[in-house]
């Protein structure tokens, strides 16, 4: 490895980090600086930016929006609360399937900030230490992105799997990733079950309600959405986009339902980007959904922020690993060769960096493919690909501690003692360990 080499690596890495203080849009827009200095300064050639992948997110983002639009977010919560105030006592279970599995619909997990303050109510309400659903419900919340059919990490796998030999399908990879990550959550769940002092037993919490004000700042609030009254519309935005989402996984499972021309079939990138768009349209048409409150969402807003930070930092890091493949290979290949999962180690740090598991995976597995790793080890280590709750600058985790009135669930004095490390690092080593598992047994069943 180059002294140069090692510089304009550096460079990579500053950029990521200066962005990830930023965060938001700018880690996007400071990689642009980066890759600037790549090119303009050192003369390295310009990589290829994540278009196919760009594209999708924003048709399902859009579709998604227009959903919220119209309300049917709104009611998927009302059923979810509906779930966690039936079974108070089991919330530490039952809270981060609620958000796991709403993040699988709509493929972002900022829908989060909605159920949040509604998990806290009821863990108060019970004697429940709130930082035990909490914690892990924010993970929950992320976790899912890796197991939705819309979100980027999992249609850029497919996308990027596919342009290199190994032939997967959208309904394949969640036949991995779901199982391994539900495992994974539970595992965490189960060791958060008895985190932390009960609140009768907590000190610190006891002599903060003494205090008049403070307890009337903890208790005194009742978030609910039990008391919203959701229009039909609504409920029909939802079934519309349920029903897009089945069409684009019917598609996926019988591929001889596309057309084709001259012997090659519509791709199913395309096929996602036309059935989201036209299921957005149909909500608009029927639904109610009013285009500029879409646009105003925060699923939407949420979304072309992942556009731009995976523009910006896929162009980036494709960059500088396409000048210096060879080199890379070279260094990684013995590794990789004798220990393929190794890989997983490699996913997880870069997304410490990068508040992304899309931008992780179009950065990073066109790498992996090229040390000739197989398809189904890179799928076995998909969970992998979620490690930016280590330090804890996420928004949905700050917003999670916020939400907390009880004061229970914390960034840590030394910032990686926080409330989300524990379950954050048993759901993602569970669900890595499990998916390479159930990944190993399908291929040597020959199915993937």
């Amino acid at each position: 490895m180059s002294l140069l080499m090692i510089l304009q690596l550096l460079i990579v890495l500053l950029a990521l980090w200066v962005g990830s203080r930023y965060g938001s849009l700018a880690l996007g827009a400071i990689s642009g600086i980066g890759l600037a200095i790549l090119v303009f300064c050192f003369g390295l050639k310009p990589g290829t930016p994540p278009t196919d992948v760009i594209y999708i997110i924003i048709a399902a983002v859009t579709c998604a929006g227009v959903m919220q639009a119209s309300g049917g977010m709104d009611w998927l919560i009302q059923i979810a609360e509906r779930l966690l105030r039936k079974h108070p006592d089991r919330i530490t279970f039952l809270a981060p399937l609620c958000t796991f599995f709403l993040t699988v619909l709509v493929g972002t997990g900022h829908v989060v900030y909605t159920l949040m303050p509604i998990i806290c109510d009821i863990a108060l309400k019970k004697g429940i230490r709130p930082e035990r659903p909490c914690g892990v419900a924010s993970i929950a919340s992320q976790v899912g992105i890796t197991c939705s059919p819309i979100a980027a990490a999992v249609v850029a796998f497919v996308t990027i799997s596919n342009a290199n030999g190994f032939n997967i399908t959208i309904p394949r990879v969640l036949m991995i990733s779901i199982p391994a990550c539900v495992i994974g959550l539970m595992a965490a769940a189960f060791a958060s079950y008895h985190r932390g002092l009960d609140l009768d037993k907590d000190p610190q919490f006891q002599a903060r309600i003494k205090d008049p004000e403070q307890r009337a700042y903890i208790y005194g609030s009742n978030a609910t959405t039990l008391d919203k009254e959701i229009p039909q519309s609504a409920k029909n935005a939802v079934f519309v986009f349920l029903a897009a989402l089945g069409v684009i996984v019917l598609f996926a499972i019988v591929p001889s339902l596309l057309p084709s021309w001259n012997g090659q079939s519509l791709k199913m990138n395309i096929v996602i980007q036309i059935v989201m768009i036209c299921a957005a349209a149909l909500m608009i048409i029927f639904c109610k959904a009013q285009p500029k409150k879409a646009v105003a969402g925060p699923v939407w807003q949420s979304g072309m922020v992942a556009v731009v930070a995976i523009y910006g930092i896929a162009w980036m890091a494709d960059t500088y690993f396409s000048n210096y493949m060879p080199e890379i290979q070279a260094i990684l290949t013995d590794i990789v060769k004798d220990y393929p999962w190794a890989i997983a180690i490699v996913f997880f740090l870069v997304s410490v960096l990068i508040n992304s598991q899309g931008a992780v995976v179009v950065s990073m597995l066109p790498l992996a493919y090229s040390l000739g790793i197989d398809g189904w080890v890179l799928l076995g280590v998909l969970p992998s690909v979620y490690g930016y709750f280590f330090i804890p600058n996420y928004p949905s985790d700050i917003a999670t501690v916020n939400f907390d009135r009880s004061g229970t669930t914390v960034i840590g004095k030394y910032l990686l003692n926080h409330s989300f490390m524990m379950p954050g690092l048993i759901c993602v080593v569970t669900s890595t360990l499990v998916a390479y598992g159930l990944a190993a047994l399908f291929h040597s069943f020959g199915m993937y």
